[in-house]
């Protein structure tokens, strides 16, 4: 299969995926996850029609996403990984979408680059749902107070949650708590699922979904 005929098996699914969770058509947002592969090999995937892409690295992103987003001016960029403080003017300048803001500094920092640029860069809090000491995020009793502190200290707007569920766990659990916890903060946007778990994170109420191989294929 082509990466385009990919694509569409992915839409199909998200589609299949939504009827049986009784959800409104279209109200899962596919965002591609194109890390580690080229411009020439996304723009087959933009020319199929889809616009909202992930990246893992800003200094990757760097190196492909401000052409294609001069040629096509509606794309939505994604970061999706992990976010260092002297990157973050980079991610501000080039990101539509920060979902990884896991701690108090980088939200600082965060803070003074989009005043610094007068550029609202959306915002998801990354939550850490099985607490794993190699993964980023916030912890998840601590989530409530840090999306508290992003909103009231430091003013910004914080759109959603985010999680990456641990590899060998059932990940129903984990999508149920960070849609418990974005109800307790009065957040609407859930980013979670990825190739392998995004029509269960569509059940548990996804509102974007991550998905990268099942399109472009193995990296």
């Amino acid at each position: 299969m082509t990466s385009e005929e990919r694509l569409q098996d992915v839409l199909a699914r998200i589609a299949d995926a939504e009827r049986r969770a009784k959800r409104q058509p279209r109200s899962v947002t596919l965002v591609a996850v194109s890390k580690t592969f080229d411009a020439e090999t996304i723009r087959p995937v933009i020319a199929a029609g889809q616009r909202v892409f992930g990246e893992n690295r800003v200094q990757e992103a760097q190196g492909k996403w401000p052409a294609l987003k001069e040629e096509f001016k509606d794309l939505e960029l994604h970061l999706i990984g992990p976010l260092q403080s002297n990157k973050a003017a980079d991610a501000v300048a080039l990101f539509d979408v920060i979902e990884t803001v896991d701690r108090e500094k980088i939200a600082r920092v965060l803070a003074d680059e989009m005043q610094r640029q007068d550029r609202q860069t959306r915002l998801y809090v990354q939550v850490n749902t099985g607490l794993e000491p190699q993964k980023a995020g916030i912890a998840p009793a601590e989530t409530v107070a840090f999306v508290d502190f992003c909103r009231g200290e430091l003013e910004l707007s914080i759109e959603g949650l985010m999680c990456i569920p641990p590899a060998d766990e059932n990940p129903g659990p984990h999508f149920a708590l960070l849609a418990k916890l974005a109800d307790q903060c009065g957040l609407q946007k859930l980013s979670m699922g990825m190739s392998g778990d995004f029509e269960t994170a569509i059940e548990f109420g996804a509102t974007s979904v991550r998905v990268g191989s099942a399109i472009f294929g193995n990296r």
